[in-house]
């Protein structure tokens, strides 16, 4: 076993992972990078281990908006692009910071076990082409990502057609002359409910709860670039945005879309305008819950049933570190409880990375909680002021930064956060931890 007291071990190479190593490297951090796959991209390479993307992904969110802030997308990049040229992107984003030298690629983590408490160092093990390893770091930063464990709910009876999650969806191909349910209506939901009504028999999506539907496209300029200069009150937000969604959305329930039973921003709105036009031009029907199975026949909580060739479950995804102990990570509930999602109350020893969501937040958002964490590091290092005010903080206990929020209670929503909220918390603290002399 060799010791390398000296680096952090720093678990995937995504886009957290991309710009952890970026800022870690910026702050004279030593780390070891460790990624599964064999490059760099996380969940935008199709072609990774780990990857749940399909062939018609694009991005929710504009370029513009998601894009890091000092390595913005080639100019001819698509308003939304695909995941191909994400994973250009973060190659090119790779090549331009010099951070595939930081990496062991084909390397999956296996455990990582504290020799003691904070500052004894952390037995990290992993396995390669070379078989299995293990060496001493001085600590442990978790980013391999939010989205590769499938979350696959229990269902009533026997489905005896295909069922699969949407993680396992990778090409509309798949549809071919079948007859279609999906199985709830997020953003992929609704993607991939529009390749299967192409590409199928017929499709119908089933709900357990309605969602507010944003257009991609507003006075032809994408959604999330309109306003945003000034900040509003979110009762007035919400008035706003309720108007300009009635002007270029409608009325979902005239389609059969059950209405919200929430206020618009708190859970994550649908990005889709075509499954609304679908839905107008009758070629998908909307279901309600689903009671249970029997063969091909799904029953709804409607009363009514109807037969299907093939089943995907758009569930979402669980929060998934399976290299790790849940209590190592304060989990409560259905996340980790960490200070600014990033950081462990009594520990510095330990960081879950890109453990955020928010509507608007992007890359840039998850680059600032990267570069938090590492001038935090640096801090420690050099005993700056900043770092050990920030050290007590984080240990006197600490609320999600939700901004008031009353976010719907799910598990998808247990680290989701107000984007103005939490960028002002974290850009507040990378301000005062600089890089000023030792306190």
């Amino acid at each position: 076993m060799t010791e390398t007291r000296d680096r952090f071990a720093l678990i995937g190479a995504g886009p957290m992972g991309l710009a952890a190593a970026k800022v870690l490297a910026e702050q004279d951090i030593p780390f070891q990078g460790f990624e599964l796959h064999r490059d760099v991209g996380g969940l935008w390479d199709i072609d990774g281990p780990k990857s749940t993307m399909y062939e018609s992904a694009h991005l929710i969110s504009s370029k513009t908006m998601t894009e890091f802030t000092d390595f913005p997308m080639r100019a001819g990049a698509a308003d939304y692009p695909s995941h191909r040229e994400l994973k250009e992107y973060f190659r090119d984003f790779a090549r331009a910071f010099d951070l595939y030298r930081h990496y062991r690629f084909g390397a999956e983590v296996t455990e990582c076990e504290p020799l003691g408490g904070s500052g004894d160092g952390w037995r990290v093990s992993w396995r390669d082409d070379d078989g299995a390893h293990e060496e001493v770091f001085a600590g442990v930063l978790i980013a391999n990502g939010t989205l590769s464990e499938p979350n696959m709910p229990e269902f009533a009876g026997t489905f005896d057609g295909e069922l699969i999650h949407s993680s396992a969806y990778r090409s509309a191909a798949q549809f071919d002359g079948k007859r279609v349910l999906i199985i709830g209506a997020g953003n992929s939901g609704c993607d991939i409910a529009v390749d299967a009504i192409h590409h199928g028999v017929c499709c119908d999506l089933s709900m357990r709860r309605g969602y507010y539907f944003v257009p991609k496209y507003v006075f032809g300029k994408p959604a999330d670039t309109m306003g945003g200069m000034i900040r509003l009150p979110m009762w007035l937000k919400r008035r706003i945005d309720g108007l300009i969604l009635k002007w270029f959305v409608g009325d979902p329930q005239r389609y059969g879309f059950p209405k919200p039973d929430y206020q618009l921003y708190e859970s994550h709105p649908v990005v889709n305008s075509l499954v609304i036009h679908h839905a107008g031009h009758g070629d998908l029907s909307i279901r309600p819950d689903i009671v249970r199975f029997d063969g091909k026949t799904v029953h709804f909580t409607d009363g009514r049933a109807q037969d299907y060739d093939m089943i995907v479950a758009a569930t979402g995804y669980k929060l998934h570190y399976p290299f790790i102990d849940k209590a190592l990570l304060n989990w409560q509930g259905d996340a980790p409880h960490l200070y600014l999602n990033a950081m462990h109350p009594t520990r510095d020893d330990l960081f879950v990375l890109g453990m955020v969501e928010a509507s608007g937040l992007g890359w840039q958002g998850r680059h600032e909680q990267a570069e938090m964490v590492a001038r935090y590091l640096a801090g420690l290092r050099d005993g700056t002021a900043g770092a050990k005010t920030l050290q007590r903080e984080k240990a006197k206990g600490f609320s999600p930064a939700t901004g008031g929020m009353a976010y719907l209670n799910l598990p998808r929503m247990a680290y989701y956060v107000d984007k103005a909220t939490y960028r002002k918390a974290v850009t507040g603290w990378i301000a005062r931890l600089g890089r000023g002399r030792a306190a």
